[in-house]
């Protein structure tokens, strides 16, 4: 199963940036392909005994395979510019050590990185002109971040961050949460799910307005082209009626056309 696994799927490549991201990424696939073991634990394979069975071959080859199998794992899992700084080393779980050490940082970096980030999730804001997915999946970018760092953000707090960064176009919604619901307690998919589904009724509101807008305007054009035809025609008999013609000239009467003189 290991082995189809390890054929079939492709590890997530490392290019240098957002590191947090890309191991917890990589465990999950090592951890899928049964290699994790191997980074958790360095230590020599057991020699065979001296007349050995052959389910204690079979297990010898598959334990020094799955080594290799994971190193052969992590190089395929970084960029060539990375490649360079772990190709000499000989385990998986060197491998492993250089590039949370090198990338990961030290604690003094870590929580420079944590500061940084939480100074730009107090800082974020809705747009007018953005939607509530937008807004959330801009926050939750920030706060998988800074839970990757291994610091926590409660769910909690991003929904008070939502309630008083909104527009002012949702007041309504949120009134009638509060009365509804114990705003401390609800959860951030049920806030979400409520602010989408107003915002997606008022967008069908203005679509539905629109379109009505639309149809009373070509109403009105037609309208007006009628009586321009009607004006025309009537204008036309009037003249003809009142005897409004050019002089003749023949009899110089402006009664009548001069074809008809």
């Amino acid at each position: 199963m290991a082995s189809n696994m390890y054929s079939l799927a492709s590890p997530p490549v490392f290019t240098g940036e957002n590191y947090q991201m890309w191991a917890a990424r990589m465990k999950t696939y090592l951890q899928a392909c049964d290699f994790w073991d191997a980074i958790e634990q360095e230590h020599e394979s057991q020699p065979l005994p001296a007349d050995p069975t052959i389910a204690q071959i079979r297990n010898h080859r598959e334990e020094r395979a799955r080594k290799f199998k994971a190193k052969t794992c992590l190089y395929s899992a970084v960029s060539e510019a990375i490649f360079p700084r772990i190709i000499a080393l000989d385990t998986a779980k060197q491998i492993w050590n250089y590039l949370q050490e090198e990338f990961h940082g030290n604690e003094r970096i870590i929580q420079m990185q944590v500061l940084n980030l939480r100074r730009e999730f107090e800082m974020q804001k809705m747009k007018e002109t953005e939607t509530i997915r937008d807004f959330s999946n801009r926050l939750l970018s920030i706060v998988n971040k800074v839970r990757l760092l291994g610091e926590d953000l409660p769910d909690k707090r991003v929904v008070e961050k939502i309630l008083v960064t909104l527009p002012e176009r949702f007041e309504s919604k949120i009134s009638s949460l509060e009365e509804s619901k114990d705003l401390s307690k609800i959860s951030l998919a049920e806030l979400l799910n409520a602010l989408q589904a107003q915002e997606q009724r008022r967008i069908i509101r203005q679509e539905e307005s629109m379109e009505g807008a639309f149809q009373a305007k070509m109403h009105v054009q037609k309208g007006d082209k009628g009586k321009k035809k009607i004006n025309k025609y009537n204008g036309a008999d009037s003249s003809k009626r009142s005897g409004n013609f050019p002089p003749c000239q023949h009899c110089k009467k402006t009664n009548h056309l001069q074809k008809y003189c």
